[in-house]
């Protein structure tokens, strides 16, 4: 599996219709066939900053969606909207996706 995480810092103007204007391309990418998961969250240090947790099955299917239609498009606005680079993590890992947590289970 491909587990990426990705950091953005988008300009304090535009932060809060961030995740509005991500829905679709984030609609397009979990409707991927290698994709396993595509998950935004809001910083709660920093409202101006969003982490994308996403998977896909295996490399190639992570090399399909940056050829994607809607990565392209993605990619062609979101320069407009960041205060800053992305950072970004990008590894292969073992498994299929999520697995269980064994320190911590429901009382």
């Amino acid at each position: 599996m491909i587990f990426i995480a990705v950091r953005f810092t988008v300009r304090p103007e535009r932060s809060d219709e961030w995740l509005s204007l991500v829905e679709p391309f984030t609609t397009a990418t979990r409707a991927e066939p290698g994709n396993l998961f595509f998950d935004w969250s809001r910083s709660v240090h920093d409202p101006h900053q969003f982490v994308l947790l996403e998977a896909f099955r295996d490399a190639a299917a992570g090399e399909e969606h940056v050829r994607s239609d809607h990565f392209r498009e993605a990619v062609g606005w979101m320069p407009d909207l960041v205060a800053s680079v992305p950072e970004i993590v990008n590894v292969e890992v073992p498994g299929e996706g999520w697995s269980r947590m064994a320190e911590v289970q429901p009382r």
